[in-house]
């Protein structure tokens, strides 16, 4: 949302009020540090190892007593979190317009991602305004019953981010040994706990000890389901460097210096091909399926198996590694944020 922040701001004709709930507290801060973004008001809800049903309730309290406190002609939100699906439904209970960046996005699973995919789906239907990133997306809101003057493509805002990030010149802050290829691994779906995370962090055993020329970076989430495993699994493999979660600046950082990328993070698969970085993806489905029928991303679930043989595969054939690391994606260009700003300013407001 950075850049949408910004550049209404810049456009001078709103008095644009930020609203951090603060679902993720490090990685929020962190991130509106780099971008200059002081939040209006603050919820604070982040409690260790929340569960969804509690967190909802405490989102719609706050967020509820927020629009009555500042009775926004319009508000906005981005992605498929528990904050965006509740901010949209506080929205329609007070009859406040809610437009929803990065909409449109589905697997067509409730199940997965869990509980991403129903977020992502109850925003959409509540939405006055929904930003597609793409034509795929708009077709699924228009398969849903979303009216098509509710809809505008824009492209995705995460990569008007990430080129306003990868410009700069930012510290990683782990130090990485030379003269060996990265790979770069994220993992934190909730439906990936347990069993999936063991299989993946066994892969990645696997890996470390088949190819000695290979470097392992996991900055690993904070949520105990994921760090108790990947400690235990990881933590004593020379070839693999655990740290805590980076911040925004330093994660684009990694990804810029990563010979591939193992993911099950949404946003990473439009970040890393348009950063010229092939991606695995760690889940069965993707709601983003525009990068894997460019060939620039590909779904290889969480078995150890093909995880292996999949990202063996690149390793030995250089010329499947070079047509995914081409570097394009199909989710913006960088100006989404300018083309949400223009259609913001056509909507019809209270």
């Amino acid at each position: 949302m950075a850049p949408v922040v910004l550049a209404l701001r810049r456009s001078g004709n709103w008095d644009v009020r930020v609203l951090a709930t603060a679902q993720h507290r490090e990685m929020l801060d962190q991130t509106l540090r780099l971008f200059g973004i002081r939040p209006d008001a603050d919820l604070d809800v982040m409690q260790p190892n929340q569960a969804l049903a509690a967190l909802t309730s405490r989102l719609m309290t706050g967020l509820d007593a927020c629009l009555e406190r500042h009775q926004p002609a319009l508000v906005l939100a981005q992605g498929d979190t528990t904050t965006v699906m509740t901010a949209a439904l506080a929205c329609f209970y007070r009859k406040i317009p809610f437009a929803h960046v990065e909409a449109g996005l589905r697997t067509h699973d409730l199940n997965t991602p869990w509980p991403e995919e129903m977020n992502r789906v109850v925003a959409g239907r509540l939405a006055a305004l929904n930003f597609a990133p793409t034509e795929t997306a708009r077709n699924n809101l228009l398969a849903e019953g979303v009216p098509a003057d509710r809809i505008h493509v824009t492209g995705n805002t995460v990569i008007d981010a990430l080129y306003m990030m990868a410009r700069r010149e930012v510290a990683l802050g782990v130090d990485m040994p030379a003269g060996k290829r990265l790979i770069l691994v994220t993992a934190h779906r909730r439906e990936n706990f347990g069993e999936p995370i063991a299989s993946i962090c066994a892969a990645l055993r696997q890996l470390a000890e088949q190819h000695a020329d290979l470097h392992f970076l996991f900055p690993v989430h904070r949520n105990p389901n994921v760090r108790e495993v990947v400690g235990r699994q990881l933590g004593a493999l020379p070839q693999v460097s655990l740290c805590e979660p980076l911040d925004y600046g330093a994660f684009v950082t990694a990804m810029k210096k990563a010979w591939l990328i193992l993911t099950d993070s949404g946003g990473v698969q439009e970040e890393a091909p348009a950063l010229g970085k092939p991606v695995l993806v760690l889940r069965k489905e993707t709601e983003r399926p525009e990068a894997v029928q460019e060939g620039v991303v590909e779904l290889v679930g969480t078995r150890r198996e093909r995880i292996v043989a999949r990202t063996t595969a690149l390793i030995e054939d250089a010329a499947a590694y070079r047509r995914m690391a081409k570097g394009s994606s199909p989710y913006g260009d960088g100006r989404a944020a300018r083309r949400i700003v223009r259609h913001v300013a056509g909507l019809a407001l209270p």
